[in-house]
């Protein structure tokens, strides 16, 4: 009885509340993101060759390099500032917290108490 029937695992189970995709506003800036990222991570390892070379390309890669992470940081901070622009303006639901709702229920029984 060594070879019994085993019930058969899938290796991949679709989730079905997967994340939906992205609005295109937000997508467009992700991947602008990514891409200067990328080439500012590229030109941080060249300048860090060329120094360590001697190379006299070290000092011009080494200035765009930093105005290249002064793009990057903007990009990034672009798709935060991207989706919250677009969450306010096509009306995503916004609810108070629980916190909120229970300070609203308190206020009426604190003001019953101070007029008595």
């Amino acid at each position: 009885m060594e070879h019994e029937a085993r019930p058969v695992r899938q290796l991949w189970v679709e989730d079905k509340r997967g994340r939906g995709r992205m609005p295109d506003p937000v997508r467009t800036a992700a991947v602008r993101a990514v891409m200067l990222t990328s080439v500012t991570l590229i030109q941080a390892m060249v300048a860090f060759f060329c120094s360590v070379t001697g190379s006299w390309l070290a000092f011009p890669v080494t200035v765009t390099t930093v105005i290249s992470t002064v793009a990057a940081t903007w990009s990034v901070l672009d798709v935060w500032i991207t989706r919250q622009v677009w969450r306010q303006r096509n009306g995503v639901v916004s609810e108070p917290s629980s916190t909120a709702r229970q300070r609203r229920g308190e206020q009426p029984a604190e003001r019953l108490s101070e007029a008595a």
